[in-house]
């Protein structure tokens, strides 16, 4: 992909949130949201209307995530989706290499929760579309489980979108690595 279909978008998010009125409609009409998708995807990345529809789309997603409304997350990814913790996070005996599905992504949250807290938000930096693939990078501000020491990690996902919608996702525990995944630098 040229350097030109690269679209990178700032990201922030609202710190309380509920369940938007798309949202809404999506869940009640899955279908609905497919075909909203689908369509997303035939545009360029470098497409006015892709790029603000990309960005609510992400900060939406982040959103709910944050307040773990994981049936708001379900439109936008296949039923059989699958996602990859960091590395790190495998190899240390954390989680599992990876998880499919519904009932898998909501094993993932609770496991993700257990390592760094039910609290735990992820804070958007910035969404890169490329097209089929996309890159979020976060700022993760956590506490040690144990002690209550407040520190701030790097936090990033790369997944890969089939008619619009996400079918595979990687995470990482570092901006750089995540965008080596995709061919690109800081």
């Amino acid at each position: 992909m040229s350097n030109e279909q690269i679209v990178r978008i700032p990201l922030r998010v609202r710190e309380h949130s509920s369940r938007t009125l798309e949202q809404k409609v999506f869940v009640r009409f899955p279908r609905l949201a497919d075909t909203s998708l689908r369509l997303l995807s035939r545009l360029a990345p470098t497409s006015p209307v892709r790029r603000a529809l990309m960005r609510r789309g992400a900060q939406l997603a982040v959103e709910a995530f944050n307040r773990r409304d994981l049936d708001a997350l379900s439109t936008s990814r296949y039923a059989d989706f699958e996602i990859y913790p960091p590395p790190e996070m495998v190899e240390g005996g954390f989680m599992e290499p990876s998880y499919s599905g519904d009932a898998g992504f909501h094993e993932y949250v609770s496991e993700v929760s257990d390592v760094w807290g039910d609290g735990m938000r992820v804070e958007p930096v910035e969404l890169i579309d490329l097209g089929d693939r996309f890159v979020i990078l976060y700022n993760l501000p956590v506490r040690a489980r144990a002690s209550g020491v407040p520190f701030s990690e790097q936090f990033a996902s790369v997944g890969e979108l089939k008619n619009g919608k996400v079918i595979r996702q990687h995470e990482y525990l570092d901006h750089t690595e995540a965008l080596a995944a995709v061919g690109l630098r800081e």
